[in-house]
This record gives structure tokens, C-alpha cells and sequence, in this order.
């Protein structure tokens, strides 16, 4: 049975009880009450049809990541979720649609402790579009900003990098059809983990933090801009994933350096943090690697095993670009 009006489509989905202490859907607004001592971190982002997801694509994984690239916005600022808001604009309504979305969404709200306690349904929008606002609590003063790396500062970055940017090559057909290839690395694209652990544990570990969501040089270009400082990156240091390996070199650089949708941090801290970060990722299970250095200056190189900077035509994803879908 299709859902009878917003309301209708609001209970049956997305309303879910609100935590003890909170107030949650049903009313103008929702309350929440960050712990003393903490700051309240806030990020929206806004998912478009045929921009950021393939229209065809599934919805419950789409329900998983739109709500994952939010998440590693606080992850990247060292914040526990608290809670989450969900604005839905649909050209129809679609039950099938509508509950495979919602499982997926629900799924990662339980698993990362952020419920879903406001928004906004509408219909009449020619695609899907999705705005998503996560709000989570961080310790007062140990906050990962941007602007906080320091001259000598190590350059870390979590997990493994490029296998989105090509599992997105595969299904635009950029690249060969290679079936084993997009199997290995499409949950990479479309189900990303947000890093929520690893932010928390680092803050106060670390200086500045980013998640890699448009490409690392890009990304990471935003931390030195921010902090007034410059950078090397080595390349051969850099994590690859395993569905990169046969790829031509030019291809393999691109995706490492470029590629967006890979939601892993990169962050800097001081030399003595190296064996507690070690250690870190250990009893996480995260392989997390030290790839350059934060030096005097403006500007960032990438060099080679020899010391040689590298010329790297594309920086990162640009949302007012050509569709990357």
C-alpha cells in the first residue's frame, strides 16, 4: 500500500523512537542536550540524482551512504553522533523505494548511535535529492580543525585509497569492463565506513583532520590553506586498495591522489604520536600510514621515492562540474 500523504510517509519510514532524554519526530523541533563539557558539532550534506548517485542504483545502499558521508564529517572533527535529520525531495512515490532507502538508513543510525529525529519529505523535484544535517559532541578544545596543523607535523592517512574512484570508472564505462575488478571494489562507492572510532580516538592525539570525500590533494589542500602551511606527500607510501593492482600506473596515481568518495581520515601530528598512532591501529584492525610530511611554506608536492615532485594534472571531485554520475 502506498503511503497516504507526507505524514503518512514520514510515520511509516523514517519514525523511530527518540532516545531517553531526547525529543525526536512529531513535533517542530527536536531537542537534544550535547554532554557538559562539550561543544555541539553540526554538518549538512546534500546528495542530487545523476550528481552524487546513479538513479538506478540501490536504494538501501543509498540509504547506508547517505547518511555515512555525514558521519565522516564528524569522525573528521573527533565528534560522537548524537543525532541526525533527513530532508527528502522525490519526483514519486516509490513503497519499494521508499522502505529499501529506509532499512539502509536505519541500519547505520543504529550501528552508529545517531537516531533520525527531524527533516522534511516533499515531492514534485524532477530527481532524488537528499540533505542530510548530523550533529555529534566533541570535548571542548579537542575539536580536529582544519587550521590546526603544525610545521613538522606528520602526515597520516586511515585504511586504502582510489578503489571508489574506480569502481565509479567501471560503472560510467571509462575504464574496460572487468566484472572481478568492480565486484572488489564497488561496496567502496556505494558503502562507505565512516570512521567514527578512529576520530574519536584521535582527538586530542592529533593536530587537524580532514575525511577525503573530493580526493586527497584536494582535501588535504583545504588543511594547509586553513593552517597556513605546505606539505609533501610520498607518493609510494600512499595506501592503494587491492582492485587497483594491473592498472595502468597513470590510472593507479589518479585514482590514490584524486579519487573522492573514500571517506578515510587524513590528519597530521607530532613525531612522538607515532607509536601511540601504531598502535591505534592495531587494536583498531585499520592499517593507517604515515604518507608525508607538514613543512614551512605554501604549497603541496608530491614526491617520488627519490625525492622528486611529480606534476598531478586533477586535484579532486568539483560539485559544480560535470556530473560525475
Amino acid at each position: 500500500m502506498q503511503p497516504q500523504g507526507e505524514f503518512d510517509l514520514i510515520a511509516r519510514y523514517f519514525k523511530r523512537p527518540a532516545p531517553s532524554g531526547m525529543l525526536g519526530i512529531g513535533d517542530d523541533c527536536a531537542l537534544l542536550s550535547p554532554a557538559q563539557g562539550c561543544d555541539l558539532a553540526v554538518s549538512t550534506d546534500m546528495l542530487v540524482e545523476g550528481r552524487h548517485f546513479f538513479a538506478d542504483g540501490d536504494p538501501r545502499r543509498l540509504g547506508h551512504k547517505a547518511l555515512a558521508v555525514n558521519l565522516s564529517d564528524l569522525a573528521a572533527m573527533g565528534a560522537r553522533p548524537l543525532a541526525c535529520t533527513l530532508a527528502l525531495s522525490l519526483p514519486r512515490l516509490d513503497n519499494a523505494w521508499l522502505q529499501a532507502f529506509a532499512d539502509g538508513f536505519h541500519a547505520l543510525s543504529r550501528d552508529a548511535q545517531c537516531p533520525l529525529v527531524g527533516g522534511d519529505t516533499t515531492g514534485g523535484a524532477r530527481q532524488v535529492v537528499l540533505c542530510i544535517t548530523v550533529m555529534g559532541e566533541v570535548r571542548r578544545h579537542q575539536a580536529l580543525r582544519r587550521d590546526a596543523a603544525r610545521q613538522g607535523d606528520d602526515l597520516w592517512v586511515s585504511g586504502v585509497l582510489g578503489a571508489a574512484d574506480i569502481a565509479l570508472r567501471l560503472m560510467q564505462g571509462s575504464l574496460p569492463p572487468d566484472p572481478d575488478r568492480l565486484a572488489l571494489c564497488r561496496s567502496a562507492l556505494e558503502t562507505p565506513t565512516p570512521r567514527l572510532r578512529l576520530g574519536r580516538y584521535l582527538a586530542g592525539v592529533a593536530h587537524a583532520a580532514i575525511d577525503i570525500s573530493d580526493g586527497l590533494l584536494q582535501d588535504l589542500g583545504h588543511v594547509l590553506d586553513a593552517s597556513q602551511c605546505a606539505a609533501d606527500l610520498w607518493l609510494d607510501t600512499l595506501p592503494a586498495h587491492a582492485a587497483l593492482a594491473g592498472l595502468d600506473d597513470t590510472v593507479r596515481r589518479d585514482a590514490v591522489l584524486a579519487g573522492g568518495d573514500v571517506y578515510e581520515l587524513c590528519f597530521t601530528a607530532h613525531p612522538r604520536r607515532r607509536e601511540q598512532i601504531t598502535t591505534l591501529s592495531r587494536q583498531l584492525k585499520l592499517p593507517i600510514t604515515r604518507v608525508g610530511a607538514i613543512r614551512r611554506g605554501t604549497g603541496l608536492r608530491v614526491l617520488d621515492a627519490l625525492g622528486r615532485e611529480i606534476p598531478v594534472p586533477r586535484r579532486g571531485f568539483d560539485h559544480f562540474s560535470i556530473s560525475q554520475t
